[in-house]
């Protein structure tokens, strides 16, 4: 993947640019909250749109039709420059960064902390509810980059080489297989246990840590290796997801189908404990 877009904006510098034609800004907020406050200009999203939600593993992406549906109604294609945000530090805005990236669609930016830096650091909002400008999309008629997305079978067949790791962005209770939320509990064999909220600066308006590369190094998630990052339904693993792509990671795939799915199979391999 080779993008011209910054993925990573500060609030400062989004109220710079509010009045850009190209500009679409996506608020994937709670509904009550998008009412009261929001970014001059954002359109709102339900953040369930982005996921298939058929049980199991109702984190599954939607289909390609339907994506693409979607996409045509927020008025996005390739010319266009998407600002993204949530109001919980990053998970529902790395869904759609994920989304945009399965479809080829690289020219995304995070707004940084969302909308909780926006207002704490004082920035202009409105209540207004802002009607989307849709268009005809140019996304053609498939995913345009498939190895944003990794599979089951691709997991396992990959879980004794050197130069691949799992991201598992679930607590560690989940992780230890303390926590049962599936059929089976645990984890991927040598999955590498980092919290998503981990990542998130909570003294500071819930800004991505400017140690978080140093974190990812330490803890064996460097940028030379493939990563597969997960959570239960690819919504923590989003944000995950999205910050290693902030950082310039080249091989990381979000697997949606997540613990939802690794769990209720039969035959998955599974560890307990750390």
């Amino acid at each position: 993947m080779s993008e011209l877009t910054p993925h990573l904006i500060e609030p400062k510098d989004l109220e710079a640019m509010l009045l850009r034609e190209n500009l679409i800004i996506v608020d994937l907020s709670h509904p009550a909250l998008y009412q009261q406050r929001h970014v001059p200009g954002a359109v709102h999203l339900i953040s369930t749109a982005l996921m298939g939600n058929v049980p199991p593993a109702a984190g599954k992406h939607p289909s390609f039709k339907d994506i693409k549906a979607l996409m045509s109604n927020l008025g996005i294609d390739s010319s266009k420059h998407v600002v993204i945000y949530d109001d919980e530090g990053g998970g529902w805005a790395g869904r759609l960064a994920w989304t945009l990236d399965l479809i080829g669609l690289h020219n995304w930016s995070y707004l940084n902390g969302g909308i909780v830096a926006w207002i704490n650091e004082g920035h202009t909002t409105e209540s207004t509810v802002n009607i989307p400008k849709s268009c005809c999309t140019d996304i053609g008629s498939t995913f345009a980059n498939p190895s944003a997305s990794i599979h089951v079978d691709e997991i396992i067949t990959r879980l004794d080489s050197s130069d691949f790791a799992v991201w598992d962005a679930r607590s560690p209770a989940e992780h230890s297989g303390e926590m049962v939320r599936a059929a089976r509990s645990g984890h991927i064999p040598g999955a590498i246990n980092l919290e998503w909220t981990e990542l998130m600066d909570q003294e500071n308006n819930l800004h991505i840590r400017n140690n978080a590369q140093d974190i990812l190094n330490n803890l064996g998630l460097s940028k030379d290796k493939t990563i597969a990052t997960h959570c239960q339904l690819h919504h923590r693993s989003a944000f995950t997801y999205m910050v290693a792509r902030i950082l310039g990671y080249e091989k990381i795939a979000g697997y949606d189908g997540s613990w939802a799915e690794w769990g209720n199979l039969d035959d998955t391999p599974i560890e307990l404990g750390f």
